[in-house]
């Protein structure tokens, strides 16, 4: 197609020069030829963009889809690892490569090199002595070429690198906008974003610098082109028999005027693609190299405790050992005990004792370093992480909710009918702030659940768990962050709705435990205390009953 392209974009100027050394009845044949070079031009000008624009399109819906699709599936210890805003420069400046400036630059490329092939193919055919010329200054192009993208090329990923930590450190100070200023640590902020731009761009410069070096050694080698074509025109004329054809010499001569900027245009564009092709290495080295939490020799496996049963699954923990990182301190340490069906259990302890990795190893977000764990009797580590979290629901201490309407939300992929989804509100006391939206189901919930209290969207997503039928629900930390009557309310919600499912609750207050069928105390990794809450304040030394009496609960009979 490119091919084509170039031979139809041939102007009128060696239609001219062929003319006037012709009778004028061929005029008109010279005439014809053009403008069918001229229509052919148009025609596979209009192929060309179309196929480069539905390429590139169809290019970065595919990268972007893997991209996504790797980052899904990837270790949690990457995230934790990795700044946010490295990730957010992938699927934003990364991706844009792919999406609009690839395809584009490309499209100039290769419209730059057959231009030049056929500009020089011309240039030679009217003036052949003209490759003595060409043939070291082809030499000499190739060699400052290559070295301005080798170049260019680390300056680009230079660039790339310095503009991942504006990216994090503009994210971190929105979200903690509200500390920065209460500690009074504004200035510093502002002047630590200074620097980070002012390092940014210092790399732009250094590019266009870059630039400006090539453009000069162009502007040499057109130079030398003109003045040889015209030397050597003058050579044939005056030094030899039969002279020079002045129309090819002047074929040759309007052809190599507009050299240079064909060179300067192909070497910008080859470098260019170069740049917007890192992009592309970086989304691919994401697709390719990230850490998958899924492992290949993991066996598909069948859980056993189906949903006919209606009745929630035994956990058990053998000796259960983690360590988030080989460099760091057991974050479980030889935990022991088990978890009977429908039973509902509360853990307790200070920030850092192991509440929350209690839940990451059940969930296989980290992986164990010795024990195992039983679900209905079945180790987790023999069946995929998909199969297993099936069966699992959490609650988390931060509540998520996706832009567009309640159903979409509770049942994204519609396995439910509505009476059921409208069960589910009724049982988590949702019912009657759905139907004071005016569009029940269809109500549109705004990004991240804004238009709902904290409170509420702990709610809806209580809502979503009995609606998958988990027979673990897990509540981590999901009370922390709203007030005593709604913490009240979902308690009693997940009283009247799961009492046929195991819950586990990781408790910040005291008081949403109290009425659990057994309660573990955490400290240093370890279960210190494990035992229902009456038999633990029947001892007032026990740290359970300590901590009842720190935050000042009053104990029903």
């Amino acid at each position: 197609l490119m091919l084509c392209f170039s031979v139809s974009n041939i102007d009128a100027r060696p239609m001219f020069g062929f003319a006037t050394q012709t009778a004028d009845k061929d005029f008109k044949r010279f005439f014809i030829i053009y403008v069918s070079l001229a229509i052919a031009n148009s025609l596979f000008t209009l192929m060309r963009a179309f196929t480069f624009a539905y390429g590139g399109i169809a290019a970065a819906r595919k990268l972007h889809k893997s991209l996504l699709n790797s980052l899904l599936k990837c270790s949690i210890s990457f995230l934790d690892a990795t700044p946010s805003g490295r990730i957010l420069n992938r699927f934003s400046s990364d991706t844009w490569s792919v999406d609009d400036s690839l395809p584009f630059i490309m499209n100039i490329l290769l419209a730059n090199m057959f231009s030049l092939l056929g500009t020089l193919v011309l240039s030679c055919y009217g003036l052949p002595k003209f490759l003595i010329v060409l043939v070291p200054l082809a030499i000499f192009y190739y060699f400052i070429q290559n070295y301005y993208r080798w170049t260019s090329r680390e300056i680009k990923r230079i660039s790339s690198v310095s503009l991942s930590p504006v990216y994090a450190h503009f994210g971190e100070t929105i979200s903690g906008l509200s500390t920065i200023r209460a500690f009074r640590h504004v200035t510093q902020f502002v002047e630590h974003n200074f620097l980070l731009v002012s390092n940014s761009i210092r790399a732009q410069f250094a590019s266009l610098i870059a630039g400006l070096w090539l453009s000069f050694r162009l502007q040499l080698i057109g130079i030398v082109m003109v003045a040889g074509v015209s030397l050597i025109g003058v050579i044939e004329h005056v030094y030899t028999i039969e002279g020079s054809n002045p129309a090819l010499v002047g074929l040759s001569l309007s052809y190599i005027l507009s050299v240079t900027g064909l060179l300067n245009g192909l070497i910008s564009s080859f470098t260019e693609t170069e740049k917007e092709m890192i992009g592309v290495e970086r989304v691919t080295a994401y697709i390719d190299d990230l850490p998958k939490e899924e492992e290949d020799n993991e066996e598909q496996f069948i859980f056993l405790n189906e949903e006919r049963q209606q009745k929630g699954a035994t956990i058990e923990y053998r000796h259960a050992t983690m360590k988030y990182s080989v460099d760091q301190k057991v974050a479980l340490d030889n935990i022991t005990f088990q978890i009977q069906s429908n039973e509902k259990i509360g853990i307790v302890g200070r920030t850092g004792s192991g509440k929350s990795s209690l839940l990451a190893v059940l969930f296989r977000l980290v992986n164990l370093s010795d024990g195992q764990i039983l679900i209905d009797n079945v180790d987790t580590t023999t069946m995929r992480r998909h199969t297993l979290r099936q069966t699992l629901a959490i609650i988390p201490q931060d509540p998520f909710l996706f832009s567009g309407t309640i159903r979409e939300n509770l049942d994204p992929y519609q396995h439910h009918t509505d009476e059921e989804i409208h069960s589910a509100l009724e049982k988590c006391h949702l019912f009657d702030l759905v139907e004071t939206l005016g569009n029940d189901l269809n109500s549109m919930i705004v990004e991240r659940g804004r238009n709902f209290s904290v409170g509420q969207k702990q709610l809806f997503c209580l809502a979503r768990a009995l609606l998958r039928k988990a027979k673990i629900l897990c509540l981590d930390e999901a009370t922390a962050n709203i007030d005593n009557e709604t913490d009240r309310l979902i308690q009693t919600s997940i009283r009247d709705a799961c009492s046929n499912v195991t819950v586990i609750t990781i408790a910040h207050r005291v008081q949403t435990i109290l009425d659990s069928d057994r309660v573990i105390v955490m400290d240093s990794g370890r279960i210190i205390e494990f035992d229902t809450p009456t038999n633990l304040l029947k001892s007032p030394q026990s740290t359970f009953a300590r901590l009842v009496r720190q935050a000042k609960v009053s104990i029903l009979s």
